[in-house]
């Protein structure tokens, strides 16, 4: 019986043996919503049988209603408990705690776990659910950084699922295997891993929790590690596995979200507003916190390339309310405001905080650029030097590109122009690679720079150009305001003098003195002395009045 045939019933006028009987076939159907609405009455109206119970608490949390599948859930606990069936008791004991840590209800969570632990003590053989009851152990050695027992307690977790035929078991403790491997850069044997358990996952071999579970966390393993070509692969079957179930809900908020940060890479924005707008709203409604905050951090991306900053401030805000990191982003926000102390503070708070080596991949472009725009070369150089050593590390295109994208940076603000063609170029053609139009564009902005440092006015010329036709294109106004500015500067005037020269030479043609030129910029004194040698060096002039003079004769001020 299809969609359209169970509707006519939704009434609740049916006797409780045929809402029992829509209900089972609804799940059947993976019509979750009319599974759970049939189950439900047919529970309220008589006793269920320990499977249909068990299956009105899969639809509930399936089609989003977290509330009544933890409830359901516990009924089908002490069903089983009530029928002597204490694995499968267990299992349900299991499962209650992994929502709830999920939900970080974590001292429940630690209840629930140590019941399952308690009722397996009582159980004279092996069985699977000693291998489920590994897993938390894993991810509890992962979080606290200790790679080798995580792995140790994955393995375990394998042989019993081996042993015991529990595709399910076995497909999750493979790829947190591979997670583990990836945190240790063995990328080839992780990827491998989580690939093999992904095969499970797209036959159709598992339950659709843990399809789902597993989809949602291979992603973000990728993610975590800018595996972008993977993240895209398994993203577009994860998409085509929720579209199959038109009222499944639990996933496919999650599924929007990582669509969304996708569609945003590849410059496709409008298209990632929607689809992050209408993760908010699915992941909202399933109670899955965590994923909203990301959510919410996708959307603030977007208003924040479009110089949307008010609705970025936001959208970073409502993120933060729902327990996600908002950083880098709002450094970015603070950066692209001017509000330079602020951007400094807050990357070098939260580096300072994130040990975890994989976490600081996200937040090291954004910590050379911050430091780049206040002149904290140095630190800017290290945070690049932990970035190429990651790069190097992870192998994959997309943090090769990070990485030299970060280097000819560093180059250009050092100036060092020849240098920073070359890594500049090698930046362009990696985003370029992995289609993401605006990163290869604020690289061309870097690159035209450099090549009018180098007096090549007609490559400066070409290169701001082209970024700003995609920047145009994009809709990323405060970008075409800067190429803008740029292009209106003309070659003589600019004279090979950086941005930051240019500001100091203003000030020095006003007057200031370098400790109040210091004060003025927030800058150390010995940065507005290098910044002063460097301007009369390539000016070619001696003093500070034939600097001045220069400025005003260019009419920079």
């Amino acid at each position: 019986m299809g969609r359209s045939d169970r509707q006519q019933f939704n009434s609740g006028s049916l006797e409780e043996a045929e809402q029992l009987v829509l209900g089972r076939e609804a799940y059947g159907d993976r019509a979750w919503d009319d599974a759970y609405r049939f189950l439900s009455r047919a529970s309220a109206a008589t006793s269920l049988a320990v499977d249909d119970l068990e299956r009105l608490a899969m639809s509930a949390y399936l089609s989003g209603r977290d509330e009544e599948y933890l409830r359901a859930l516990e009924r089908t606990h002490h069903a089983y408990l009530d029928a002597g069936e204490c694995h499968r008791a267990t299992r349900c004991a299991f499962w209650l705690g992994l929502r709830l840590v999920f939900r970080g209800e974590v001292a429940q969570a630690a209840g629930w776990f140590g019941r399952a632990h308690r009722l397996l003590e009582r159980e004279p053989h092996d069985c699977a659910e000693q291998g489920y009851l590994m897993l938390p152990e894993v991810e509890q050695h992962l979080a606290a950084g200790n790679l080798e027992a995580a792995y140790a307690a994955a393995n375990g977790a394998v042989e019993i699922g081996e042993r015991f035929a529990d595709a399910d078991l076995l497909a999750c403790a493979r790829h947190l295997q591979g997670r583990v491997l990836l945190r240790q850069r063995r990328t080839t044997e992780g990827f491998a891993l989580l690939d093999e358990a992904m095969v499970s996952v797209t036959a159709g071999e598992l339950s659709p929790l843990l399809t789902g579970l597993i989809y949602c966390s291979v992603i973000e393993a990728c993610q975590q590690v800018h595996a972008l070509g993977r993240a895209r692969e398994w993203t577009s079957a994860l998409g085509r596995w929720c579209s199959e179930q038109p009222q499944l809900i639990s996933f496919s908020g999650t599924c929007l979200m990582h669509r969304a940060e996708i569609k945003r890479l590849s410059g496709a924005w409008q298209d990632a507003t929607d689809e992050a707008q209408r993760a908010v709203e699915r992941l909202t409604q399933s109670n899955n916190r965590k994923d909203t905050g990301a959510a919410w951090y996708q959307l603030a991306e977007v208003h924040r390339l479009r110089g949307d900053f008010d609705a970025a401030e936001q959208a970073y805000r409502s993120a933060s309310q729902y327990g996600f990191e908002p950083q880098p982003g709002l450094a970015l926000l603070r950066l692209a405001k001017r509000h330079i102390d602020a951007a400094v503070a807050a990357i070098r708070r939260v580096m300072g905080a994130t040990t975890d080596q994989v976490r600081r991949i996200r937040l090291l472009p954004a910590h050379v650029e911050i430091m780049l725009a206040a002149d904290e070369i140095e630190e800017a150089r290290c945070a690049c030097r932990e970035l190429e050593d990651v790069a190097e590390g992870y192998g994959n295109e997309l943090l090769r590109a990070l990485a030299a994208n970060a280097r000819g940076a560093v180059e250009l603000a050092e100036g060092e122009a020849q240098a920073a063609v070359a890594w500049l170029r090698q930046a362009i053609e990696g985003w370029q690679h992995v289609d993401a139009p605006y990163e290869a564009a604020r690289v061309r902005v870097m690159m035209g720079q450099a090549c009018r440092a180098l007096s090549d006015n007609d490559g400066a010329a070409l290169e701001l150009e082209a970024a700003r036709t995609v920047f145009q294109q994009l809709g990323a106004t405060p970008d075409v305001s800067r190429v803008d500015a740029l292009l209106d500067m003309r070659s003589d005037e600019a004279r090979g003098l950086s941005a930051r020269e240019l500001q100091v030479l203003r000030l020095i043609a006003a007057g200031k003195t370098n400790k109040e030129i210091a004060n003025e910029l927030h800058l150390s004194g010995k940065t507005v002395d290098r910044h002063v040698s460097n301007i009369f060096n390539k000016l070619d002039v001696p003093t500070r009045t034939a600097a001045a003079a220069w400025a005003y004769e260019h009419r920079l001020v």
